[in-house]
């Protein structure tokens, strides 16, 4: 645990989801507060009852050629997407900075599940003559943010976690790491995640759905992170501040209070709290929460494995200038993160 906020804020955003490609979309999904997520066909599990967050509104072939949107995946097509509005969101060209010192970090579940599954249907079915070359480097969960990083020509680091539940956070973390220690300038990061049939199939035959996978969804949420110097310097319009971070791995059984203590401990201001991953199941959590408006994104657009991304960018999205945000996610048994946000733009005098 540590405040690794260290003047880092965040000058830009993006996000597709089940509400919508853009920011303005998942505002008003928020504003609403009605549940985006819809019934999954029953043909796909043999029964009804099911609901998903499908990012039905987006098309790749709206923001990429089509020829080379066709050798993405759907998550990197997710991600190419949503770097190049985050990017655009921050004000930032890279080829008029020095993209060495821009790099990504992102969390990501199961990454291009419907190009590894097609990938190792043609072995199955034909042996080693079945393989689809191109298909191969689509099927490793890094292929998303390397994607974004070529297209966007982002040169600095390049790393990707998968971290159950808290992927999107795990990347947070180490995306304050490299600003903090001078490796990087500005570092987009957050979480990106596809959804496909046969993974609803997966969880239903694990007896996963009716749990954790229920009411899955998909997209990307891409933050922003940059130094408060670099974005001075360049004259950026930041929508917050980064504060503390901490992470517990567990809340070991039979001493679940002294684990949220010291997650949640300094926590005392937040005037809006967002929950992410699992967090909202877990009473020695929230019994430690402030009583202040709670901000929950998985009944209103899905929840994915590295939905932390959404989640934070919607609490920023929501969150006043000058007020102090919590960000709590949590995985069933760990790991835990909250992460403290303020509004507003601490930059500009």
């Amino acid at each position: 645990m540590s405040d690794i906020g260290n003047d880092i804020v965040l000058s830009g955003m993006a996000a597709i989801s089940a509400a919508g490609v853009g920011l303005d979309s998942l505002r008003e999904a928020l504003s609403r507060g009605e549940s985006l997520l819809k019934p999954v066909p029953a043909d796909i599990l043999g029964e009804s009852g099911h609901l998903w967050g499908k990012a039905d509104g987006f098309r790749a072939v709206d923001f990429i050629p089509p020829l080379k949107a066709r050798k993405f995946d759907r998550c990197s097509q997710f991600a190419v997407v949503a770097t190049g509005m985050a990017l655009k969101d921050a004000g930032i060209e890279p080829a008029t900075l020095d993209a060495d010192r821009i790099g990504i970090v992102l969390g990501c579940g199961f990454g291009g599940i419907a190009n590894s599954e097609e990938f190792l249907r043609g072995y199955f079915t034909a042996g080693a003559e079945g393989l689809t070359p191109m298909l191969f480097p689509n099927t490793v969960p890094n292929a998303s943010a390397s994607n974004a990083s070529i297209e966007h020509g982002l040169k600095g680091p390049n790393v990707t976690f998968v971290q159950r539940f808290c992927s999107a956070e795990s990347a947070f973390m180490m995306a304050c790491r490299f600003l903090q220690e001078d490796r990087a300038d500005i570092i987009l990061t957050g979480g990106v995640d596809e959804l496909t049939p046969a993974m609803l199939k997966g969880f239903a035959a694990t007896g996963q759905l009716r749990r954790h996978g229920a009411g899955f969804g998909e997209g990307a949420g891409i933050l922003v992170l940059e130094r408060g110097s670099h974005a001075r310097r360049r004259n950026a319009p930041a929508r917050g501040r980064v504060g503390c971070v901490r992470t517990i791995g567990r809340l070991i059984p039979g001493h679940e209070g002294e684990g949220a203590d010291r997650l949640l401990a300094g926590v005392t201001d937040a005037s809006l709290v967002g929950l992410s991953g699992t967090a909202a199941a877990e009473k020695p959590l929230l019994d430690r929460l402030p009583a202040v408006t709670r901000l929950e994104t998985a009944p209103l657009i899905g929840r994915s494995i590295a939905m932390g991304g959404l989640a934070m960018t919607a609490l920023v999205l929501a969150l006043q200038p000058g007020c102090n945000g919590l960000h709590l996610a949590a995985s069933p048994e760990g790991p835990y993160y909250a992460i403290d946000f303020r509004g507003g733009d601490p930059v500009q005098p």
